[in-house]
Protein backbone atom coordinates (compact mmCIF):
# COMPACT_ATOMS: atom_id res chain seq x y z
CA UNK A 1 0.00 0.00 0.00
CA UNK A 2 1.13 3.48 -1.03
CA UNK A 3 -0.35 6.41 0.30
CA UNK A 4 -2.47 8.76 -1.74
CA UNK A 5 -2.36 12.35 -1.84
CA UNK A 6 -5.49 13.02 0.39
CA UNK A 7 -3.16 10.76 2.90
CA UNK A 8 -0.50 12.49 2.14
CA UNK A 9 -1.81 15.97 2.54
CA UNK A 10 -2.71 14.78 6.15
CA UNK A 11 0.44 13.55 7.18
CA UNK A 12 1.68 16.96 6.57
CA UNK A 13 -0.98 18.39 8.31
CA UNK A 14 0.30 16.82 11.64
CA UNK A 15 3.66 18.27 11.26
CA UNK A 16 5.13 20.94 13.31
CA UNK A 17 8.29 20.81 11.78
CA UNK A 18 8.78 24.22 9.38
CA UNK A 19 11.92 26.12 10.96
CA UNK A 20 13.46 23.17 12.53
CA UNK A 21 17.14 22.06 11.39
CA UNK A 22 18.55 19.34 10.39
CA UNK A 23 20.89 17.25 12.24
CA UNK A 24 20.70 13.78 11.22
CA UNK A 25 20.51 12.23 7.99
CA UNK A 26 19.97 8.16 7.81
CA UNK A 27 19.50 5.67 5.20
CA UNK A 28 18.06 2.36 6.18
CA UNK A 29 17.63 1.08 2.67
CA UNK A 30 18.29 1.75 -0.81
CA UNK A 31 14.54 3.55 -1.06
CA UNK A 32 14.38 5.02 2.02
CA UNK A 33 15.52 8.24 3.93
CA UNK A 34 15.05 9.72 7.36
CA UNK A 35 15.95 13.05 8.64
CA UNK A 36 15.97 14.06 12.26
CA UNK A 37 14.71 17.44 12.94
CA UNK A 38 15.10 19.46 15.59
CA UNK A 39 12.89 22.60 16.44
CA UNK A 40 10.32 24.05 18.43
CA UNK A 41 12.57 21.95 21.82
CA UNK A 42 11.09 18.82 19.94
CA UNK A 43 12.43 16.26 17.61
CA UNK A 44 11.48 14.54 14.65
CA UNK A 45 12.12 11.50 12.77
CA UNK A 46 10.61 12.21 9.43
CA UNK A 47 10.97 8.74 6.90
CA UNK A 48 10.73 9.50 3.11
CA UNK A 49 10.30 6.05 1.78
CA UNK A 50 9.84 5.33 -2.47
CA UNK A 51 9.42 1.86 -1.91
CA UNK A 52 7.84 -0.56 -4.58
CA UNK A 53 4.23 -0.75 -3.22
CA UNK A 54 4.98 1.03 -0.30
CA UNK A 55 5.91 4.77 -0.95
CA UNK A 56 5.36 6.77 1.65
CA UNK A 57 5.91 9.78 4.23
CA UNK A 58 5.41 9.89 8.37
CA UNK A 59 7.18 10.72 11.47
CA UNK A 60 8.88 7.93 13.09
CA UNK A 61 8.55 7.44 16.48
CA UNK A 62 12.25 6.99 17.44
CA UNK A 63 15.52 7.32 15.37
CA UNK A 64 16.43 4.45 13.26
CA UNK A 65 19.62 2.63 13.30
CA UNK A 66 22.89 3.93 12.10
CA UNK A 67 24.08 2.95 9.26
CA UNK A 68 27.50 1.53 9.33
CA UNK A 69 28.16 1.13 5.56
CA UNK A 70 28.09 5.14 3.77
CA UNK A 71 25.32 4.99 1.10
CA UNK A 72 26.04 7.21 -1.72
CA UNK A 73 22.93 9.14 -1.52
CA UNK A 74 22.46 9.32 2.11
CA UNK A 75 26.55 10.97 2.22
CA UNK A 76 25.40 13.43 -0.11
CA UNK A 77 22.49 14.72 2.01
CA UNK A 78 24.70 14.75 5.01
CA UNK A 79 27.24 17.21 2.92
CA UNK A 80 24.36 19.33 1.40
CA UNK A 81 21.83 19.88 3.76
CA UNK A 82 23.05 18.69 7.53
CA UNK A 83 22.38 21.67 9.60
CA UNK A 84 20.21 23.46 7.60
CA UNK A 85 16.92 24.60 8.30
CA UNK A 86 13.67 23.67 7.03
CA UNK A 87 11.87 26.88 5.10
CA UNK A 88 8.94 24.58 3.79
CA UNK A 89 7.38 21.30 3.29
CA UNK A 90 4.16 20.08 0.90
CA UNK A 91 2.84 18.64 -1.68
CA UNK A 92 2.33 19.76 -5.22
CA UNK A 93 -0.85 19.68 -5.97
CA UNK A 94 -2.48 16.29 -6.27
CA UNK A 95 0.59 14.33 -7.51
CA UNK A 96 2.23 12.46 -4.92
CA UNK A 97 5.19 14.89 -5.08
CA UNK A 98 6.86 16.52 -1.58
CA UNK A 99 8.83 19.27 -1.78
CA UNK A 100 10.94 20.56 0.95
CA UNK A 101 13.05 23.73 0.74
CA UNK A 102 15.84 23.80 3.12
CA UNK A 103 18.31 26.98 3.68
CA UNK A 104 22.05 25.94 4.78
CA UNK A 105 24.26 29.10 5.79
CA UNK A 106 27.36 28.86 3.64
CA UNK A 107 30.24 31.50 3.33
CA UNK A 108 29.66 35.18 4.62
CA UNK A 109 27.83 38.00 3.32
CA UNK A 110 31.27 40.05 2.77
CA UNK A 111 32.19 37.39 0.28
CA UNK A 112 29.16 37.71 -2.00
CA UNK A 113 26.80 40.68 -0.35
CA UNK A 114 28.78 43.34 0.73
CA UNK A 115 26.97 46.02 2.47
CA UNK A 116 24.35 43.91 4.51
CA UNK A 117 26.50 43.46 7.64
CA UNK A 118 29.48 42.18 8.96
CA UNK A 119 29.64 38.41 9.75
CA UNK A 120 26.24 37.60 8.62
CA UNK A 121 25.80 34.16 7.26
CA UNK A 122 24.88 33.76 3.82
CA UNK A 123 22.27 31.11 3.13
CA UNK A 124 22.11 28.34 0.05
CA UNK A 125 18.79 27.36 -0.72
CA UNK A 126 18.27 23.47 -1.43
CA UNK A 127 14.82 21.69 -2.45
CA UNK A 128 14.52 17.90 -1.97
CA UNK A 129 12.13 16.15 -3.43
CA UNK A 130 9.89 12.92 -2.77
CA UNK A 131 8.23 11.35 -6.15
CA UNK A 132 6.22 9.09 -3.89
CA UNK A 133 4.81 6.91 -7.19
CA UNK A 134 4.64 3.25 -6.26
CA UNK A 135 7.11 1.90 -9.31
CA UNK A 136 8.48 5.11 -10.04
CA UNK A 137 9.44 6.61 -6.81
CA UNK A 138 12.38 9.02 -6.65
CA UNK A 139 14.21 10.92 -4.18
CA UNK A 140 16.17 13.93 -5.46
CA UNK A 141 18.48 16.82 -4.01
CA UNK A 142 18.25 20.02 -5.86
CA UNK A 143 19.63 23.48 -6.08
CA UNK A 144 17.46 26.45 -6.14
CA UNK A 145 16.81 26.23 -9.63
CA UNK A 146 16.02 22.96 -9.54
CA UNK A 147 19.09 21.52 -10.99
CA UNK A 148 19.71 17.71 -9.99
CA UNK A 149 22.87 17.47 -7.34
CA UNK A 150 21.88 13.65 -6.87
CA UNK A 151 19.15 10.88 -6.88
CA UNK A 152 18.77 8.04 -4.85
CA UNK A 153 17.86 6.61 -7.91
CA UNK A 154 19.75 7.68 -11.13
CA UNK A 155 17.36 6.96 -14.33
CA UNK A 156 19.32 8.37 -17.42
CA UNK A 157 16.43 7.27 -19.52
CA UNK A 158 14.27 9.78 -17.68
CA UNK A 159 16.78 12.36 -17.49
CA UNK A 160 17.43 12.14 -13.73
CA UNK A 161 21.20 12.73 -13.52
CA UNK A 162 23.45 15.01 -11.95
CA UNK A 163 23.31 18.25 -13.54
CA UNK A 164 20.36 17.67 -15.13
CA UNK A 165 17.25 20.08 -14.76
CA UNK A 166 14.37 18.47 -12.86
CA UNK A 167 10.91 19.08 -13.87
CA UNK A 168 8.98 18.18 -10.84
CA UNK A 169 5.35 17.72 -12.84
CA UNK A 170 7.06 16.81 -16.54
CA UNK A 171 6.23 20.67 -17.54
CA UNK A 172 2.22 20.71 -16.27
CA UNK A 173 1.05 23.30 -13.37
CA UNK A 174 0.02 21.69 -10.18
CA UNK A 175 -3.54 20.71 -10.02
CA UNK A 176 -5.22 21.96 -7.28
CA UNK A 177 -6.48 20.04 -4.52
CA UNK A 178 -9.79 18.74 -4.52
CA UNK A 179 -10.30 18.84 -8.40
CA UNK A 180 -10.85 15.19 -8.48
CA UNK A 181 -14.37 14.24 -10.27
CA UNK A 182 -16.72 11.83 -9.23
CA UNK A 183 -17.29 7.95 -10.98
CA UNK A 184 -20.47 9.40 -13.02
CA UNK A 185 -22.82 6.94 -14.34
CA UNK A 186 -23.29 7.54 -19.08
CA UNK A 187 -25.27 4.63 -18.95
CA UNK A 188 -23.87 1.16 -21.37
CA UNK A 189 -23.21 3.95 -24.11
CA UNK A 190 -19.68 5.68 -25.14
CA UNK A 191 -19.16 8.38 -22.84
CA UNK A 192 -19.50 12.00 -25.04
CA UNK A 193 -16.37 12.80 -26.51
CA UNK A 194 -16.40 16.52 -25.17
CA UNK A 195 -16.95 15.12 -21.53
CA UNK A 196 -14.29 15.50 -19.01
CA UNK A 197 -12.74 11.77 -18.02
CA UNK A 198 -13.47 10.95 -14.77
CA UNK A 199 -10.76 10.88 -11.98
CA UNK A 200 -10.81 8.15 -9.68
CA UNK A 201 -12.07 9.54 -6.31
CA UNK A 202 -9.65 9.16 -3.16
CA UNK A 203 -10.12 9.27 0.25
CA UNK A 204 -8.27 9.22 3.84
CA UNK A 205 -8.23 5.21 4.69
CA UNK A 206 -9.06 4.19 7.95
CA UNK A 207 -6.57 2.07 9.06
CA UNK A 208 -6.27 0.63 12.74
CA UNK A 209 -4.86 2.40 16.06
CA UNK A 210 -1.66 1.09 16.88
CA UNK A 211 -2.08 -1.19 19.92
CA UNK A 212 -2.42 1.14 23.49
CA UNK A 213 -2.85 3.74 21.42
CA UNK A 214 -6.38 5.48 21.32
CA UNK A 215 -6.76 8.49 19.99
CA UNK A 216 -3.29 7.99 17.85
CA UNK A 217 -2.63 10.95 15.35
CA UNK A 218 -2.64 9.57 11.52
CA UNK A 219 1.08 9.25 11.31
CA UNK A 220 1.25 6.90 14.34
CA UNK A 221 -1.06 5.00 12.91
CA UNK A 222 0.55 4.67 9.54
CA UNK A 223 3.88 4.51 11.21
CA UNK A 224 2.44 1.42 13.02
CA UNK A 225 0.20 -0.46 9.85
CA UNK A 226 3.84 -0.21 7.88
CA UNK A 227 5.71 -1.02 10.93
CA UNK A 228 3.82 -4.37 11.11
CA UNK A 229 3.30 -5.23 7.11
CA UNK A 230 4.09 -2.66 4.90
CA UNK A 231 6.96 -2.27 2.06
CA UNK A 232 10.43 -4.31 1.92
CA UNK A 233 11.36 -2.28 5.68
CA UNK A 234 7.98 -4.17 7.13
CA UNK A 235 8.56 -6.24 9.95
CA UNK A 236 6.97 -9.11 8.17
CA UNK A 237 8.72 -8.86 5.09
CA UNK A 238 12.13 -8.70 6.97
CA UNK A 239 11.07 -11.48 9.44
CA UNK A 240 10.37 -13.50 6.19
CA UNK A 241 14.19 -12.52 4.80
CA UNK A 242 15.75 -13.69 7.94
CA UNK A 243 13.61 -16.61 8.75
CA UNK A 244 14.62 -17.48 4.38
CA UNK A 245 18.07 -17.00 5.16
CA UNK A 246 18.47 -19.25 8.38
CA UNK A 247 16.48 -21.83 6.29
CA UNK A 248 19.84 -21.60 3.70
CA UNK A 249 22.74 -21.49 6.61
CA UNK A 250 20.69 -24.06 8.26
CA UNK A 251 20.84 -26.32 5.65
CA UNK A 252 24.77 -25.56 4.19
CA UNK A 253 25.54 -25.82 8.28
CA UNK A 254 23.70 -29.16 8.69
CA UNK A 255 25.05 -31.09 5.33
CA UNK A 256 29.21 -29.87 6.90
CA UNK A 257 28.26 -31.26 10.43
CA UNK A 258 26.62 -34.56 8.70
CA UNK A 259 30.03 -34.88 6.62
CA UNK A 260 32.27 -34.37 9.65
CA UNK A 261 30.30 -37.01 11.90
CA UNK A 262 30.49 -39.50 8.82
CA UNK A 263 34.04 -39.22 8.78
CA UNK A 264 33.80 -39.38 12.91
CA UNK A 265 32.37 -42.32 12.40
CA UNK A 266 35.20 -43.98 10.72
CA UNK A 267 37.46 -42.23 12.92
CA UNK A 268 36.35 -44.00 16.11
CA UNK A 269 37.54 -47.52 14.97
CA UNK A 270 41.56 -45.63 15.86
CA UNK A 271 40.70 -48.31 19.31
CA UNK A 272 40.12 -51.32 17.48
CA UNK A 273 43.39 -50.85 15.04
CA UNK A 274 45.27 -50.44 18.51
CA UNK A 275 43.62 -53.68 19.43
CA UNK A 276 44.98 -55.61 16.33
CA UNK A 277 48.48 -54.36 16.54
CA UNK A 278 48.28 -55.60 19.98
CA UNK A 279 46.70 -58.93 18.77
CA UNK A 280 49.69 -59.43 15.97
CA UNK A 281 52.38 -58.54 18.82
CA UNK A 282 51.02 -61.23 21.11
CA UNK A 283 50.81 -63.82 18.11
CA UNK A 284 54.64 -63.34 17.11
CA UNK A 285 55.82 -67.01 17.06
CA UNK A 286 52.59 -68.09 15.06
CA UNK A 287 52.38 -68.64 11.14
CA UNK A 288 50.14 -66.58 8.78
CA UNK A 289 47.84 -67.93 6.47
CA UNK A 290 48.33 -66.02 3.38
CA UNK A 291 46.61 -62.76 3.85
CA UNK A 292 45.48 -63.38 7.79
CA UNK A 293 46.70 -64.78 11.02
CA UNK A 294 44.70 -66.68 13.06
CA UNK A 295 44.81 -65.21 16.73
CA UNK A 296 42.17 -65.55 20.16
CA UNK A 297 40.85 -62.18 20.38
CA UNK A 298 41.42 -61.86 24.20
CA UNK A 299 39.71 -58.08 24.03
CA UNK A 300 36.34 -59.00 22.63
CA UNK A 301 36.65 -62.73 22.93
CA UNK A 302 37.08 -65.39 20.65
CA UNK A 303 38.50 -66.57 17.48
CA UNK A 304 39.96 -63.86 14.78
CA UNK A 305 41.73 -63.51 11.25
CA UNK A 306 43.67 -59.84 11.62
CA UNK A 307 44.20 -59.22 7.96
CA UNK A 308 48.07 -58.47 7.57
CA UNK A 309 50.14 -57.65 4.27
CA UNK A 310 52.61 -61.01 3.80
CA UNK A 311 55.28 -59.23 2.31
CA UNK A 312 55.85 -57.49 5.87
CA UNK A 313 57.00 -58.73 8.83
CA UNK A 314 54.65 -59.27 11.90
CA UNK A 315 56.39 -56.80 14.04
CA UNK A 316 55.73 -54.77 10.37
CA UNK A 317 52.03 -55.21 10.24
CA UNK A 318 51.60 -54.54 14.03
CA UNK A 319 53.15 -51.15 13.49
CA UNK A 320 50.98 -50.49 10.41
CA UNK A 321 47.99 -50.86 12.70
CA UNK A 322 49.53 -48.51 15.68
CA UNK A 323 50.41 -46.13 13.00
CA UNK A 324 46.79 -46.23 11.59
CA UNK A 325 45.15 -46.05 15.89
CA UNK A 326 47.28 -42.54 16.12
CA UNK A 327 46.26 -40.99 12.46
CA UNK A 328 42.54 -41.83 13.28
CA UNK A 329 42.74 -41.09 17.15
CA UNK A 330 44.14 -37.77 16.19
CA UNK A 331 41.71 -36.58 13.16
CA UNK A 332 38.64 -38.01 15.18
CA UNK A 333 40.00 -35.17 18.04
CA UNK A 334 39.79 -32.40 15.21
CA UNK A 335 36.73 -33.54 13.66
CA UNK A 336 34.68 -33.74 16.86
CA UNK A 337 36.30 -30.18 17.14
CA UNK A 338 34.67 -29.08 14.19
CA UNK A 339 31.50 -30.77 14.62
CA UNK A 340 31.35 -28.79 18.37
CA UNK A 341 32.32 -25.46 16.41
CA UNK A 342 29.66 -25.86 13.58
CA UNK A 343 26.59 -26.96 15.85
CA UNK A 344 27.76 -23.97 18.10
CA UNK A 345 27.19 -21.68 15.57
CA UNK A 346 23.58 -22.94 14.29
CA UNK A 347 22.65 -22.88 17.53
CA UNK A 348 23.87 -18.73 17.21
CA UNK A 349 22.47 -18.00 13.59
CA UNK A 350 18.93 -20.00 16.01
CA UNK A 351 19.41 -17.98 18.97
CA UNK A 352 20.09 -14.57 16.53
CA UNK A 353 16.38 -15.59 14.49
CA UNK A 354 14.45 -15.72 17.61
CA UNK A 355 15.94 -12.55 18.62
CA UNK A 356 15.08 -10.64 15.54
CA UNK A 357 11.81 -12.60 15.78
CA UNK A 358 11.27 -10.41 19.29
CA UNK A 359 11.85 -6.60 17.78
CA UNK A 360 8.97 -4.80 16.96
CA UNK A 361 11.01 -1.66 15.58
CA UNK A 362 11.58 -2.77 11.39
CA UNK A 363 14.71 -0.71 11.47
CA UNK A 364 15.95 -2.55 14.24
CA UNK A 365 15.29 -5.56 12.02
CA UNK A 366 17.34 -4.35 8.94
CA UNK A 367 19.87 -3.53 11.06
CA UNK A 368 20.31 -7.40 12.54
CA UNK A 369 19.98 -8.23 8.99
CA UNK A 370 22.99 -6.12 8.10
CA UNK A 371 25.67 -9.20 7.20
CA UNK A 372 23.29 -10.63 4.50
CA UNK A 373 21.38 -7.65 3.04
CA UNK A 374 22.03 -4.24 1.11
CA UNK A 375 23.60 -2.16 3.62
CA UNK A 376 25.76 -5.67 4.66
CA UNK A 377 29.66 -4.85 5.25
CA UNK A 378 31.40 -6.55 2.98
CA UNK A 379 33.10 -9.16 4.80
CA UNK A 380 37.04 -9.61 4.12
CA UNK A 381 37.85 -13.34 2.55
CA UNK A 382 40.97 -14.59 3.43
CA UNK A 383 42.01 -15.86 0.26
CA UNK A 384 41.26 -15.18 -3.23
CA UNK A 385 38.94 -17.60 -5.59
CA UNK A 386 37.02 -20.50 -2.89
CA UNK A 387 38.20 -22.27 -0.09
CA UNK A 388 37.08 -24.88 2.54
CA UNK A 389 38.27 -26.47 5.42
CA UNK A 390 37.61 -30.45 6.07
CA UNK A 391 38.71 -32.26 8.66
CA UNK A 392 41.74 -29.41 9.30
CA UNK A 393 42.89 -29.09 6.41
CA UNK A 394 42.03 -25.95 4.39
CA UNK A 395 41.75 -26.66 0.54
CA UNK A 396 42.48 -23.27 -2.04
CA UNK A 397 40.84 -23.13 -5.07
CA UNK A 398 41.71 -20.42 -7.90
CA UNK A 399 39.24 -20.13 -10.32
CA UNK A 400 41.17 -17.81 -12.99
CA UNK A 401 44.39 -16.76 -14.00
CA UNK A 402 44.28 -13.76 -12.18
CA UNK A 403 43.22 -15.73 -8.56
CA UNK A 404 46.05 -18.55 -9.23
CA UNK A 405 48.71 -16.22 -9.37
CA UNK A 406 47.86 -14.64 -5.91
CA UNK A 407 47.46 -17.37 -4.32
CA UNK A 408 51.30 -18.63 -5.71
CA UNK A 409 52.33 -15.22 -5.09
CA UNK A 410 51.14 -14.51 -1.00
CA UNK A 411 48.79 -17.33 0.09
CA UNK A 412 50.83 -20.76 -0.69
CA UNK A 413 53.97 -22.28 0.72
CA UNK A 414 56.55 -24.29 -0.55
CA UNK A 415 55.61 -26.97 1.89
CA UNK A 416 51.76 -26.93 0.28
CA UNK A 417 50.25 -29.55 -2.27
CA UNK A 418 49.62 -28.42 -5.80
CA UNK A 419 47.18 -29.74 -8.13
CA UNK A 420 45.95 -29.14 -11.98
CA UNK A 421 44.06 -31.16 -14.38
CA UNK A 422 46.38 -32.75 -17.05
CA UNK A 423 46.13 -31.97 -20.62
CA UNK A 424 43.01 -29.77 -19.25
CA UNK A 425 43.07 -25.95 -19.09
CA UNK A 426 41.48 -25.08 -15.23
CA UNK A 427 41.52 -24.30 -11.45
CA UNK A 428 45.06 -24.56 -9.62
CA UNK A 429 43.74 -26.42 -6.12
CA UNK A 430 46.24 -26.43 -2.70
CA UNK A 431 46.12 -28.04 -0.24
CA UNK A 432 47.41 -25.99 2.82
CA UNK A 433 50.45 -28.00 4.87
CA UNK A 434 50.16 -28.93 8.68
CA UNK A 435 53.46 -29.20 10.93
CA UNK A 436 54.32 -32.92 11.14
CA UNK A 437 51.46 -34.58 9.22
CA UNK A 438 50.97 -36.23 5.92
CA UNK A 439 48.18 -35.08 3.48
CA UNK A 440 45.43 -38.31 4.03
CA UNK A 441 44.58 -39.75 0.79
CA UNK A 442 40.49 -38.68 1.49
CA UNK A 443 41.94 -35.29 1.13
CA UNK A 444 43.86 -35.72 -2.03
CA UNK A 445 40.87 -37.00 -3.67
CA UNK A 446 38.78 -34.39 -2.38
CA UNK A 447 41.37 -31.98 -3.97
CA UNK A 448 41.43 -33.82 -6.68
CA UNK A 449 37.77 -34.27 -7.16
CA UNK A 450 37.86 -30.08 -7.09
CA UNK A 451 40.44 -29.76 -9.55
CA UNK A 452 38.98 -31.71 -12.22
CA UNK A 453 35.48 -30.12 -11.34
CA UNK A 454 36.91 -26.57 -12.01
CA UNK A 455 38.63 -27.48 -14.96
CA UNK A 456 37.33 -27.93 -18.73
CA UNK A 457 37.71 -31.39 -18.49
CA UNK A 458 34.90 -31.94 -15.95
CA UNK A 459 31.81 -33.62 -18.35
CA UNK A 460 34.17 -36.25 -18.89
CA UNK A 461 33.70 -37.63 -15.34
CA UNK A 462 37.34 -38.77 -14.74
CA UNK A 463 40.42 -37.89 -15.99
CA UNK A 464 44.40 -37.78 -14.57
CA UNK A 465 46.15 -34.98 -12.55
CA UNK A 466 49.22 -33.71 -11.77
CA UNK A 467 50.37 -32.92 -8.26
CA UNK A 468 53.67 -31.45 -6.81
CA UNK A 469 55.10 -29.34 -3.59
CA UNK A 470 54.32 -25.67 -4.55
CA UNK A 471 58.26 -25.69 -3.88
CA UNK A 472 58.94 -27.44 -7.30
CA UNK A 473 56.87 -25.72 -9.59
CA UNK A 474 58.74 -23.01 -11.84
CA UNK A 475 57.31 -19.88 -13.22
CA UNK A 476 57.38 -19.82 -17.39
CA UNK A 477 59.23 -17.09 -18.67
CA UNK A 478 57.73 -14.58 -20.21
CA UNK A 479 54.79 -16.66 -20.18
CA UNK A 480 51.23 -15.32 -19.36
CA UNK A 481 50.21 -14.78 -15.31
CA UNK A 482 49.93 -17.51 -13.64
CA UNK A 483 51.58 -19.99 -15.94
CA UNK A 484 53.51 -22.85 -14.20
CA UNK A 485 55.79 -25.85 -15.38
CA UNK A 486 55.63 -28.83 -12.35
CA UNK A 487 58.54 -30.81 -11.64
CA UNK A 488 58.64 -34.07 -9.52
CA UNK A 489 54.96 -34.30 -10.24
CA UNK A 490 52.95 -37.27 -9.51
CA UNK A 491 49.79 -38.79 -11.39
CA UNK A 492 46.10 -39.00 -9.56
CA UNK A 493 43.56 -40.66 -11.37
CA UNK A 494 40.31 -38.96 -10.19
CA UNK A 495 36.60 -40.48 -11.11
CA UNK A 496 34.24 -38.04 -9.61
CA UNK A 497 32.08 -39.18 -7.37
CA UNK A 498 28.86 -36.91 -6.90
CA UNK A 499 27.80 -37.37 -3.22
CA UNK A 500 31.37 -36.06 -2.62
CA UNK A 501 31.12 -33.05 -4.89
CA UNK A 502 28.24 -32.34 -3.43
CA UNK A 503 29.47 -32.74 0.28
CA UNK A 504 32.86 -30.19 -0.98
CA UNK A 505 30.49 -27.67 -3.04
CA UNK A 506 28.40 -27.18 0.21
CA UNK A 507 31.17 -26.97 2.21
CA UNK A 508 32.73 -24.31 0.09
CA UNK A 509 28.98 -22.51 0.48
CA UNK A 510 29.82 -22.60 4.31
CA UNK A 511 32.92 -21.22 4.44
CA UNK A 512 32.30 -18.58 1.57
CA UNK A 513 28.75 -17.07 3.35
Amino acid sequence: MSLNWKEIDLVLSELDIVGAQVQRIEQPSYDTIVLGLYGHGVETQLLLSVAQGACRIHRLDGRPPKNERPLRFMECLRSRIRGGRLLAIEQLGDDRIVRLAISVAEGTNEDRNEGEGEGAKAQRLYRLYARLWSGAGNILLCEEDDTIIDAIARRPAKGELSGKGFEPLGGRRPPKAGREAPQEDHGSGAAEPDLPRPRKVFEVRDLPEPAGQAGASFNEKVAAWYAERGGELSREKLLENARERFAKRRTLLETRIAALESQAVSFRNSERNRELGDLVMANLGSTPDGRYLAVEDFFRGGPLLVEINPSLSLPANAARYYERAKKEASGLSEVEQEIARWRGELASEAAELERLEGLSDPLLIARGLEKGGTTRESRERRYPGLSLERSGWTILIGRSAKENDELLRHNVRGSDLWLHARDWAGSYVFIRSRRDKSVPLEILIDAGTLALHYSKGREAGEGDLYYTFVKYLRRAKDGPKGLVIPTQEKNLHVRIDEARLRELRALIGAEQD
